[in-house]
């Protein structure tokens, strides 16, 4: 048996133990030992092939990790399935970038050769994520390891799209799409920001046909006027009732354009009458299809104005929002302009304001997807933690338009549509000669909206993985995917599959920093969790992301939180140190006192807790209840005690259970003192161990209940000591009396070390020190005054500077709330202390 180190030192073992355990073969879960029947599967949430470890990755890898080591330790075949998703804008978007630095664009390279350059990165970047992942220990089966581009994803991709389309759940047309002009394509509903923005609101005067009188409309997009075909009012609007069927010209172009009314017009915005330009606003878009006005499009896929802008064609938004402003302005038509605070609307991949424009472009029909997506949750079918998301997912879904899934990019699945002059196909293979391919490529969602089952074998019907582990069994993820990709998944799965993709969903929050504002690299507030595992090892990090965390709860993260959960490591390798300094016997397991009684009850209790908590996906509770019962109960208690009362069997029972139950959570340190227990290494890994069950015949309420008195009673005397300052080194006398002295006395040699007594009598008492339930006590000790009085004086001045701090109207002002709390209660805790040495 190879004894511990002095001290635990993660960066010398974390590489080496991970490597073992891929030599192994455990992650794959066919080649795990023993007869398995029961099946767990998750599917890891692709990260971008584009991209780093973030907090976000780790939050999620770490409670997925988690409950694959639980049910393969349970006996479960348990698949943890990763891969990585192709990112078809950012990918673009970042290779773009690269190419451009050697003078190149793509339109100059071509599609193939810019294809090959993107291949070319991710053959040498790609596998940085996964290197990364590895690292934070995800106990993946690397052999099932998929890329969404991946030819067996894309034959997927490509065979549920023609499926779609034979089923007339796809279609193309000319509809209002979210245009991003920097990367030169459509996006989805979901890929659109809203960033709160200052801008101006133009009141602009458009003159009443045929008479002197104008309509004022308020805009923060005077430019898009050029395209305007009605102006709008409420019907409801008293101020418009004689307007109302009449006619406005637009300035500038004087057109000629009707006053309509409509409910969806909001009264209190502006003078309440708005312009309405159908092709490039989403809500006057659909006014105008109702109204069946003409659409005039004055704005490029360039971001660029065209020809129907006049002259102003060929200027940039901006451009000629400052012209149409100077012209209305000498026109004597601009009313007034003020600041205004609004939602812009930004693309998420690359943060370019979005153009709302007329395009050409495939949808998926959602509601019928939508209705199966429903009734899956409604009926119970698939169960979603936290509860309270069930209303947020019913109302997207019950909300919900159809899905623009064309994108103009070359990187990703392209469009399985030929074309032959007027003819159209939906075929994988080219029909023949002539034929021309869809230029286009798919949503990145749609090809991951397969995930589940397309990594699994689909669409081959029956495969051993798709009939063993799909469903999958949960589904974690962070909650702001719950429309990305989680209900996607779910109608796809629905409708391909027949069955859901998965039995629950489990939704993580948001990490923060410190001061419980979202991270950010410029400003110095972002936890990077890679070096955070290099210096404090990976089993700390994965502590300070699950400990403290409600499901869908965002929550504040923080090196000295990571820096703690280290120290909790620290105290776990101290505690096998001192257990593997005694070795191991072949005597047989026996309770001879009551600390043996009591920690061995309270070991079931922890094993019950523990697994009923991860059950219930209540990670955080699983969790604490470990750091509680090793630090309060094994280590403060059972530990010092069994220094005079040495039971080796039951240490090293004691340490072998703990070791197995902490393992999901913290699987480095555990599989590294698992090996240096005496034989074990020569048996299994901890990885594949079995998962400790509570044996009802050690729970023992009546000895838990004595120690809890035991326990009191040090507790008690220690905080006296504490509050009088009286030495470590300095002995006193202690008589007690009540109902449950005997327990006191018949453990009377264990309490008096660990309290410091020089003597513990039973005896009658008129002047009790202190009292706990069905006791009393008195203490013999002198004060020492001296200390007392120093400790007054250091106390009056420390109270006199927080109160300054805290009067000060410029800490106040600037300092983060929980700085100001944190001052707060320091003086509060040291305004108590001092009322107590002044009452002593």
């Amino acid at each position: 048996m190879k004894p511990l180190e002095k001290a635990y030192e993660p960066q010398s073992i974390e590489q080496a133990i991970y490597q073992r355990w891929e030599r192994s073969g455990f992650f794959n879960p066919d080649k795990l030992p023993g007869k398995r029947t029961k099946t767990f599967s998750v599917a890891m949430p692709p990260p971008n092939v584009t991209g780093e470890l973030h907090l976000g990755h780790a939050t999620g890898i770490t409670i997925q990790d988690i409950l694959t080591r639980f049910y393969r330790m349970r006996g479960y075949k348990a698949l943890y399935l990763p891969g990585t998703d192709h990112a078809g804008i950012s990918t673009q978007v970042m290779v773009e970038r690269l190419i451009a630095e050697s003078g190149l664009d793509r339109h100059t390279l071509g599609r193939e050769a810019f294809l090959k350059h993107v291949w070319d990165w991710k053959k040498k970047y790609g596998s940085r994520i996964t290197e990364q992942i590895r690292q934070l220990g995800a106990s993946c089966d690397w052999s099932r390891e998929h890329f969404t581009m991946d030819p067996k994803l894309t034959e997927a991709v490509q065979h549920a799209f023609i499926t779609m389309y034979k089923d007339g759940l796809i279609y193309r047309g000319n509809r209002i799409v979210n245009w991003d002009p920097k990367s030169r394509t459509a996006l989805s509903d979901l890929e659109v920001k809203h960033v709160e923005t200052t801008s101006k609101l133009y009141y602009i005067k458009y003159p009443l046909f045929g008479s002197t009188k104008y309509v004022t409309v308020a805009t923060t997009r005077p430019e898009t006027m050029l395209g305007d075909t009605a102006v709008a009012v409420n019907p409801d609007d008293a101020r418009y009732k004689e307007y109302i069927g009449k006619s406005v010209l637009i300035p500038i172009v004087n057109r000629e354009v009707p006053i309509i009314t409509d409910k969806r017009v909001d009264p209190a915005f502006g003078t309440g009458a708005v312009k309405v330009t159908p092709a490039h606003d989403p809500l006057d878009y659909e006014i105008g299809q109702d109204h069946h006005l003409p659409i005039i499009n004055i704005i490029g896929m360039d971001g660029m104005l065209t020809k129907e802008a006049g002259e102003y064609y060929g200027k940039s938004v901006q451009q000629a929002r400052q012209l149409i402003i100077q012209r209305l302005d000498e026109e004597e038509l601009l009313e007034k302009t003020i600041d205004y605070l609004h939602n812009q609307a930004r693309s998420e991949r690359t943060s370019a304001p979005i153009e709302p424009l007329i395009s050409r472009q495939w949808f998926v029909k959602m509601d019928k997807l939508a209705a199966a997506g429903l009734r899956a949750v409604k009926q119970k079918k698939i169960a979603i933690i936290p509860d309270r998301f069930d209303k947020v997912y019913t109302h997207w879904l019950e909300n919900i338009k159809d899905w623009c899934i064309s994108r103009q990019l070359w990187w990703g699945h392209q469009i399985p549509i030929w074309y032959k002059g007027d003819e159209v196909r939906a075929s994988i293979k080219k029909p023949g000669n002539g034929w021309v391919q869809d230029e286009d490529t798919l949503d990145t969602w749609f090809s991951s909206g397969l995930w589940t089952f397309a990594t699994l074998g689909w669409p081959k019907r029956g495969t051993a993985d798709l009939k063993r582990y799909h469903p999958t069994t949960v589904m974690e993820t962070g909650w702001d995917l719950i429309f990305f990709w989680v209900a996607r998944m779910i109608m796809l799965s629905l409708y391909f599959t027949k069955s859901i993709p998965f039995k629950t969903v489990y939704l993580h929050g948001m990490v923060l920093d410190k001061d419980g504002k979202k991270m950010s690299k410029s400003k110095g507030t972002g936890v990077d969790p890679i070096p955070m595992t290099q210096k404090y090892g990976t089993d700390a990090i994965r502590l300070s992301l699950i400990l403290g965390t409600t499901p869908g709860q965002d929550f504040r993260l923080y090196e000295e939180k990571i820096a703690g959960y280290r120290n909790f490591i620290n105290k776990l390798w101290n505690v096998a140190r001192y257990v593997l300094a005694h070795p191991k016997t072949k005597e047989p397991l026996r309770l001879t006192t009551l600390a043996d009684q009591w920690i061995m009850s309270r070991l079931q209790g922890l094993i019950t807790t523990v697994t009923t908590h991860i059950e219930s996906y209540n990670f955080s509770e699983a969790g604490t209840a470990l750091y509680d019962f090793l630090w309060r109960e094994l280590a403060d208690w059972y530990i010092e005690l069994s220094k005079s009362h040495l039971n080796v069997p039951l240490l090293y029972h004691i340490l072998e259970t703990f070791l197995a139950l902490a393992h999901p959570y913290m699987p480095y340190v555990t599989e590294e003192v698992w090996s240096r227990l005496s034989g074990t290494e020569k048996k299994s890994m901890l990885i594949v161990h079995a998962w400790p069950q509570a044996q009802r015949r050690y729970h023992n309420t009546e000895a838990e209940k004595k120690f809890t008195t035991l326990q009191d009673f040090v507790g008690s005397i220690r905080n006296i000591r504490a509050e009088e300052k009286i030495s470590p080194t300095t002995l006193i006398d202690a008589v007690i009396s009540g109902k449950r002295q005997s327990v006191i006395i018949e453990h009377q040699e264990s309490i008096m070390r660990l309290a410091r007594l020089k003597s513990l009598t039973a005896s009658p008492i008129t002047k009790p020190t202190g009292t706990i339930t069905g006791l009393d006590f008195a203490l013999d000790y002198t004060r020492d005054d001296t200390s007392i009085n120093k400790e007054l004086h250091q106390l009056s001045e420390y109270i006199q500077r927080l109160e300054q701090k805290l009067s000060n109207a410029n800490f106040i002002d600037h300092a983060p709330e929980a700085v100001i709390e944190g001052e707060r209660e320091k003086l509060a805790e040291a305004r108590e202390r001092l009322q107590s040495l002044t009452r002593g």
